[in-house]
């Protein structure tokens, strides 16, 4: 089929990028065609129309206008595909044939720079995975900050950093041509646009290369990068290539920070869903979760920075010392404190900032907010120094830099409130520059003339309501309205007729305007070159930038948890490299703030190496899971570097903490909620070590009694004598509270009640021994279920206790005894009871002889097998 040139160019361009959607620019348009305008026009609502281009059919067609593109660009993106932005890359006037264009970038959900496809405060990770062996290596890069991280993952921790991470795209290797599928990215992976690249993308030494070419050195020993980190380079060599596809223009990357097993804790999807770290299990926002009670920062660095320590605790004591000791300092200098708020407040996203800038994509108005945001930085330090060296700050103070050369020429050079795009207003300030306050002159003198002309002009004809003006079409015009046509002197020209008069130009007027729009040409022109120097120098910069933005967000994260733990009147945890934990008059950060101080009911909790299993049991609503995750928040937030909400806390370091609280199905997955609960306790029991905090609410209710009650009693076996770990496990299977005259260190603890008459009090108080009553039925009464209902449920429930259809367990659990209903589930609403309990009833045992004694027994020994 023919091809106009113009299509031809279009189909060069579409074969390179065909995973995206190409805008292609044409004139003030940007102009998608074939299958890529039809996508788009159900996407956006846009108008699919066709063009003969020289073929034997019309090509579809769909457009929007070079202004309006981002907001486009935004819808696509959000949607999860990417969009070539394809430019005319020669003046059209000066083009010999068909005008060249070229792909200038190509924007994808994990690379953006654009401020609406990005949040604040979170990072917008694109990750690449490589496993070798045992080890998997992960490169996360966010090229709206710069930063680029490589992760060495121990065997089954690459999920839960990838978790963390929560990237935005996730590359992966192709499988090999054997037919088999690609290797799935797992659960952490869902919310990613997945891509598979070739397998020698992914090659070690071709990887190794790419990185000392990004980074200008000869070797990677300079950027900390070792020969045991090969997965995580090979990882980065697939990633960088990606980049340089999506921006051909480069990407400006910092010194990459690599991330080896045994420095930070991972925290599984359980763990970070259940505990409510950052994300609220109702969606949607951070509301009550950790963050949101943690967060008091002032910059967007500072709440990206944040979550990063809430989904890596520490667990090397030292480091852990260093943050608590900074927090403790500015905990205990409140006028410093104060004032290092204070100055935050003023700061903006300057690592988004310079790497724009370093990226030639600031707008006057970019530029302006890293000017003043660097003008705040001298207070920063100014208060930062009146607290002292104490911990990590000493670190921070000693590398400061507040870039004040390029503070001041920023802020010298643009105007306070600069435009989004120069020539919409004033962009460089006056004084700045010589030659460009003479064109400003010569401009601003000529519409002064033009004011002159009116007033002559009025004078010399006696029209009184005769107006200059000016459009962009006709440029400067004299308008007369129809009744004073009659005055017009010979020496107007008539320009354009109007509804009510005419506008006309004189010779003395066109002079004039030639001036003006000169003037005004020239201005613009200088404006622009004067910014772009302005953005190269800043660009320049970008290292030293970034340095500062890391800084500064440290200082903000750790300001903000001092100025918490002050308001929230927390206290610093002692944190050691033993096995203990004992939190005094404990609270849960989050749930406390939802109610008045006082009410709030505290509690103490300890596990030793003698006591280290805990079987928690009390009513519905008494507060178990409640106790249990906030021992699981203070030992985080403990290792996080953060004051922690108790009366004191001792707090043995952990490797891992797990959590189990609560049970939904996955139809996804194909998963039951009993599947999934099981899948989540084998996690737990695969992945504990005598270290780890294990956090088990509930396990085994959406199965049979019998089996719920073995599994729980055979993990928490398991817990205590193959795992050893600190362990609270709340339950309502009671049973399992006789576990304590079987294992050494198991202790039982319940939440307490209070009855009163027909009514339950919960005291939400944890008290040693076990409980043996849930309070169901209380518990739906105050939900509001029915009275016939309640009523009808208490004569179950005494049937049922009067029966004994639970068999209570000691020491090894027995085997379930034979029963006539094949499922084996106990016959909750069977209005008789058990055909060997009635016979027992009916017997008048003082009557009976001793051979119908053992006559009757034998009888009803083989009832009872089913016999």
């Amino acid at each position: 089929m023919a091809q106009t040139p113009l299509m031809q160019q279009y189909r060069d361009v579409k074969a390179r990028h065909e995973s995206a959607i190409v805008f292609f620019r044409m004139g003030e348009f940007y102009e998608m065609f074939y299958d890529d305008a039809e996508l788009a026009s159900r996407l956006l609502g846009l108008t699919l129309t066709s063009r003969n281009n020289g073929g034997a059919a019309d090509v579809p067609l769909a457009g929007v206008p070079v202004k309006a593109a981002g907001e486009y660009v935004r819808r696509l993106v959000e949607r999860g595909y990417r969009v070539a932005i394809c430019e005319q890359v020669e003046d059209p006037k000066l083009a010999k044939g068909v005008v060249r264009r070229e792909v200038v970038e190509t924007i994808s959900p994990g690379a953006a720079l654009a401020d609406d496809l990005l949040q604040g405060g979170r990072n917008n990770f694109v990750c690449a995975t490589y496993r070798d062996g045992a080890m998997t290596g992960i490169a996360a890069a966010d090229i709206s900050t710069g930063e680029l991280r490589l992760h060495l993952c121990a065997p089954g921790d690459a999920a839960a950093v990838l978790g963390r991470l929560a990237p935005r795209e996730l590359l992966v290797m192709r499988a090999a041509g054997d037919g088999t599928a690609a290797p799935s990215p797992g659960p952490e992976g869902e919310n990613a646009l997945v891509t598979e690249r070739e397998p020698w993308e992914f090659d070690e030494a071709m990887a190794r290369d790419a990185l000392a070419e990004q980074f200008g050195v000869l070797s990677l020993d300079g950027l900390g990068v070792g020969p045991a980190d090969g997965p995580a380079i090979c990882a980065a060599g697939a990633l960088l290539r990606y980049l340089r596809e999506l921006q051909p223009g480069g990407v400006r990357l910092a010194h990459p920070v690599v991330e080896r097993p045994g420095g930070v804790m991972p925290l599984d999807e359980m763990t970070r869903r259940n505990l409510e770290l950052v994300d609220s299990l109702r969606g949607g926002d951070t509301d009550g979760t950790l963050a949101s009670v943690l967060d008091q920062t002032k910059t967007p660095m500072g709440t990206r920075l944040l979550r990063q320590w809430l989904l890596a605790p520490l667990t090397d004591r030292a480091a852990i010392e260093a943050r608590l000791d900074a927090v403790e300092a500015l905990a205990a200098n409140a006028l410093a404190r104060d004032a290092l708020i204070a100055a935050l407040d003023g700061v903006r996203d300057v690592e988004r900032l310079a790497t724009k800038a370093a990226l030639g994509r600031s707008t006057p108005r970019d530029l302006g907010a890293l000017g003043q945001s660097l003008a705040q930085l001298p207070a920063v330090h100014e208060a930062t120094a009146r607290v002292g060296t104490a911990g990590v700050l000493a670190d921070v103070l000693a590398r400061w830099d507040s870039c004040n050369a390029l503070a001041a020429r920023i802020t010298s050079t643009l105007v306070e409130r600069p435009p989004v795009a120069i020539g919409d207003e004033a962009t460089i300030a006056p004084g700045a520059d010589g030659e460009l306050d003479e064109l400003r002159e010569l401009r601003d003198g000529g519409r002064d003339a033009i004011a002159r002309i009116e007033s002559e002009e009025r004078a010399r004809t006696g029209i009184g309501s005769l107006k200059v003006g000016f459009n962009r079409v006709f440029g400067y015009y004299i308008e007369v309205t129809r009744a004073n046509l009659h005055l017009v002197p010979d020496d107007y020209q008539r320009r354009q007729t109007l509804t009510n008069g005419e506008r006309f130009v004189t010779p003395a007027l066109k002079t004039y305007e030639e001036r003006v729009l000169s003037a005004a040409e020239q201005i613009e022109k200088r404006e622009r070159a004067l910014f772009e120097a302005l953005r190269g120098a800043a660009g320049a910069e970008a290292t030293r930038l970034l340095r500062t933005a890391q800084a500064v967000a440290m200082l903000d994260v750790l300001g903000g948890l001092a100025e918490t733990a002050v308001r929230e009147n927390y206290v610093r945890p002692h944190v050691h490299d033993g096995f203990g934990l004992s939190i005094t008059a404990g609270r849960h950060p989050v749930v406390e703030r939802m109610m008045p101080r006082d009410k709030f009911i505290p509690n103490d909790v300890v596990l030793t190496e003698d006591a280290r299993v805990v079987i928690l049991t009390g009513p519905n609503m008494a507060g178990k899971s409640t106790i249990l995750r906030q021992v699981g928040l203070i030992v985080l937030m403990a290792q996080m570097g953060s004051f922690v909400p108790a009366r004191a806390a001792a707090v043995g370091i952990a490797d891992r903490v797990f959590t189990r609280v609560g049970a939904s199905d996955n139809l996804v997955r194909g998963q039951s909620t009993f599947m999934v609960e099981m899948a989540e306790t084998s996690a737990i029991l695969h992945g504990a070590t005598a270290r780890s905090l294990v956090l088990l609410d509930e396990i085994g209710r959406g199965t049979s009694t019998y089996d719920g009650v073995s599994i729980a009693w055979a993990v928490t076996e398991h817990l205590h004598n193959a795992v050893r770990c600190k362990t609270i496990f709340a339950t309502h299977y009671h049973e399992l509270t006789q576990l304590a005259d079987e294992l050494v260190a198991l202790r039982n603890y319940n939440v307490g009640v209070r009855e009163a008459g027909d009514q339950v009090l919960f005291l939400h108080r944890l008290q040693p021994g076990g409980a043996d009553r849930s309070y169901g039925i209380e518990v739906g009464r105050l939900a509001g279920l029915p009275e016939p209902v309640l009523a009808r449920a208490r004569a179950v429930l005494k049937l049922l206790e009067g029966e004994q259809l639970v068999p209570g367990l000691r020491g090894t659990p027995p085997a379930a005894p034979a029963r006539r209903e094949p499922a084996g589930q106990l016959g909750l609403f069977a209005a008789e009871p058990h055909p060997v309990v009635a016979r027992l009833r009916a017997v008048e045992a003082d009557t009976l002889t001793p051979l119908q004694a053992l006559s009757l027994l034998s009888e009803l020994s083989r009832d009872a097998r089913g016999e």
